[in-house]
């Protein structure tokens, strides 16, 4: 097959419409040149008629040019009873100088008559009007044909003349959208079928997932005809977000025979990037590009897997950039532990002793509380003692907390640690009791180790393990750190919830030592 289904990435139009997401400028122009990097063929960045930010970002990309990606300024038909030649809308987006411009229009009669508040023929005229304007001026116009789906429902006819209006203005591609987002995938391929047969070109198809369906919807437009697809590369999007095109694009690619990007290698590595500039965590259970996506936990999947991994792979993980993960946890066997051992003591052997007081301990712990699987971190120092291989880094003599309320509530830590023949103490001040400590600790070990001041911590989370305890449960924190390069969680348990966040700090620091030294 290896036909081309051209890409349209908008994460930073409708994207930056989801709940929690801000881009700044800067981060605009990084997501732009990741998603090029990607191979994506478009790039819809925003609405220069809305905001000063996009009016800037446009201008500041005109010196950082894209490689592979055709950037789109997008926007709305004319107003009603206007000309296009005197819409500002219009002229905001001739102004940001982008070859490609995407205008939206109504197919809807509902619409056309609540919204607009115009006659049937009158949104005809506007969307023609938009288009060869456009086109006069030398852009590539794509049309997205707002509600088509339920304006389909609603009146064929009409929904299609909106498109026969858009395509004789000379609109390039034709852009089916379920901006709802609650059509059903069977009905979004019949429609997309329908509207294929009565045009001249092939149509795109643009869904929201507001029904669960928005992924499933474009695959099932694509094997109906439609040849252009809209989405945001990790899914999000105003209320439950858009087609996630990494899921789309690796179905497509992966497994359909359709030629997306020029390779999917980077996909794992474009999602997560961009996430973090999003400053939003992708669920570790994303298919193809979720950090658990080929995680596997019982012991019968990690046996299998270490056999042949298509017995539980439904395709090489490397294909999308992202990698085979053996969690650790009470349910693994010998054949998950056996590696990690064997990375510390080449010797190690499936009948070793050592690899069954492994797995006994690994069970040991997480009886008592203990998450390794999410902490893997934690779990190589608890390799690295039972190997023989682990030194520690400090020892902790002593350390107290104090909380108080002056006008506002701060708190003060004191720890003493010792490294080697020496020994150290610190006090700091923060917002709480973690912080204090963790400034306090770090205080105390950059005398000894100074890299420890390129670590930060970007994620803690408390979980109450026993709730009928109330307040006196034993807690588990576990505790995510970057240096810049790399990232890593960690864990503690106790009944004190600053024991069980200064154990999981410890083990963040030594971690960090360790894989330095």
């Amino acid at each position: 097959m290896n036909e081309k289904i051209m890409i349209l990435d908008t994460t930073l139009r409708d994207g930056a419409q989801a709940p929690g997401v801000s881009f700044s400028v800067a981060d605009k122009i990084d997501v732009a040149h990741t998603l090029d990097e990607l191979g994506v063929d478009y790039i819809e960045a925003g609405n220069p008629a809305s905001n000063p930010k996009d009016v800037d970002f446009y201008a500041r990309m005109r010196d950082r040019p894209l490689r592979h990606a055709r950037l789109a300024a997008f926007g709305a038909t004319r107003r009603k009873h206007a000309t296009a030649e005197r819409d500002s809308r219009l002229a905001a987006l001739l102004a940001a100088e982008t070859p490609v411009v995407v205008i939206f229009g109504k197919t809807w009669k509902l619409h056309v008559s609540a919204v607009l508040g115009c006659s049937e023929a009158e949104n005809l005229a506007m969307i023609a009007d938009t288009v060869s304007f456009l086109k006069a001026r030398g852009r590539e116009v794509i049309y997205d044909a707002e509600h088509f789906f339920d304006g389909y429902r609603d009146d064929p006819d009409y929904a299609m003349e909106t498109l026969y209006a858009a395509r004789r203005a000379g609109a390039d591609t034709l852009v089916l959208c379920d901006t709802n987002g609650g059509t059903f995938p069977g009905d979004v391929a019949r429609i997309t079928a329908a509207a294929a047969a009565g045009l001249d070109v092939p149509p795109g198809v643009h869904c929201h997932n507001d029904g669960g369906m928005a992924v499933a919807s474009s695959l099932l437009a694509v094997q109906a005809g439609a040849r252009h697809v809209q989405g945001t590369i990790n899914g999000i999007g105003e209320r439950c977000g858009n087609t996630s095109l990494a899921c789309l694009i690796a179905n497509l690619q992966g497994k359909g025979g359709y030629r997306c990007l020029p390779g999917l290698d980077r996909l794992t590595h474009a999602a997560r990037q961009i996430a973090e500039v999003a400053n939003m965590t992708i669920p570790d259970g994303e298919p193809y590009v979720g950090a658990g996506a080929f995680a596997h936990k019982a012991g019968m999947h990690l046996d299998g897997v270490a056999k042949l991994p298509a017995t539980f792979e439904h395709i090489d993980p490397a294909l999308v950039g992202n990698s085979r993960r053996m969690l650790t946890s009470e349910m693994a066997g010998r054949t998950a532990l056996l590696p990690r051992l064997q990375a510390y003591d080449p010797s190690v052997t499936r009948d070793s002793p050592v690899l069954l007081t492994a797995l006994r301990r690994l069970k040991e712990k997480e009886h008592e509380g203990y998450q390794y699987e999410a902490a893997e971190a934690s779990f190589d120092l608890v390799v690295r003692r039972l190997t023989g291989t682990y030194r520690p880094c400090f020892e902790l003599l002593h350390f107290k907390t104090i909380g108080e309320h002056r006008p506002h509530f701060s708190a003060t830590a004191v720890i003493k640690i010792r490294v080697g023949e020496r020994e150290e103490i610190s006090a700091a001040e923060g917002n709480g009791p973690v912080h204090a400590l963790d400034r306090a600790l770090r205080r105390a070990l950059e005398v000894f180790y100074p890299q420890v001041k390129g670590i930060r911590l970007i994620d803690y989370k408390v979980r109450v393990l026993d709730a009928a305890e109330a307040t006196g449960a034993r807690v588990r924190v576990l505790i995510t750190s970057t240096d810049g390069r790399e990232v890593w969680t960690t864990v503690g348990v106790s009944q004190d919830i600053i024991r069980a966040s200064f154990e999981a700090l410890a083990d963040s620091m030594e971690y960090h030592c360790h894989q330095r030294t």
